[in-house]
């Protein structure tokens, strides 16, 4: 019996979802707190924290596109504390797993 979801693309990119936008929303605060540490090492003023918040804020948005449109499609597993952790690594060091994808010629679907 055929469940009315088989057919939605976004029920099976579920997984990939929920533990991405958890994951992102985890980097907010993480963001806030290295762009107060930034900023405060650099200028110490309101003006440099809060560029420097807004850089990392983006950074990790764009990791965010960049993760769910390589993995997103090879993400089965449930949500769990620790995959939450492992997207929440992967948000902040994406460059660097596209840098060794494209090194080693395969595919991120075992890193989030």
């Amino acid at each position: 019996m055929s469940s009315p979801y088989d057919h939605d693309p976004l029920y099976r990119l579920r997984h990939a979802l929920v533990g991405l936008l958890l994951a992102l929303l985890l980097s907010v605060p993480a963001a806030a707190l290295a762009g107060r540490w930034i900023g405060d090492a650099i200028g110490d003023d309101y003006a440099w924290r809060a560029g420097a918040y807004a850089a990392l804020l983006a950074y990790v948005v764009a990791g965010a596109v960049v993760l769910f449109m390589k993995v997103a499609r090879h993400e089965t597993r449930p949500v769990s504390a620790g995959r939450v952790a492992l997207w929440f690594a992967s948000l902040w060091l994406w460059p660097a797993l596209l840098v060794l994808r494209r090194r080693s010629g395969g595919d991120l679907s075992g890193t989030a």
